[in-house]
């Protein structure tokens, strides 16, 4: 009783092959997901930048209804927001954000940065100049 068992299976130079090509297709993959990143971090600052734009804004318009008083108060804000020259101070621009979740604010300088990154992925806040606007810097060095 000779019975021949068929027995599946890849052989040798197959499973070379294939994981060749999986090689070949992670080599192409991997650069292109530490761009994906760079490009996260980038637009996660552009869009504080447009968020500080626009809670500059919103206190300056709330300063001229107001009838142009030293500090607003806006809603979801738990302070009042005090005014330099019709814009919010360095004190208080990040009381205009309802969330900073990665970034750190230092008052001092007006500078809000990524957490973790050393380079030049910030935001920056200056107080506005007499009869002017203040100046958002987006730092995109990611």
């Amino acid at each position: 009783m000779n019975r021949k068992i068929n027995q599946g299976g890849f052989t040798l130079i197959e499973l070379v092959v294939v994981i060749t090509i999986l090689g070949i297709l992670a080599a192409f993959a991997v650069p292109r997901f530490t761009r994906l990143e760079v490009q996260a971090r980038v637009a996660t600052v552009q869009a504080l930048g447009g968020s500080v734009r626009s809670g500059a804004a919103l206190a300056h318009a709330l300063w001229l209804a107001s009838g142009q008083p030293a500090t607003v108060a806006m809603e979801g804000s738990p302070v009042a927001i005090t005014m330099v020259n019709g814009y919010p101070n360095l004190a208080t621009i990040d009381d205009t954000q309802s969330d900073l979740t990665g970034f750190t604010y230092n008052a001092g300088t007006g500078v809000f940065q990524n957490n973790g990154v050393a380079t030049a992925c910030n935001v920056t806040y200056t107080q506005a100049p007499v009869n002017g606007a203040p100046t958002i810097a987006v730092g995109v060095v990611c």
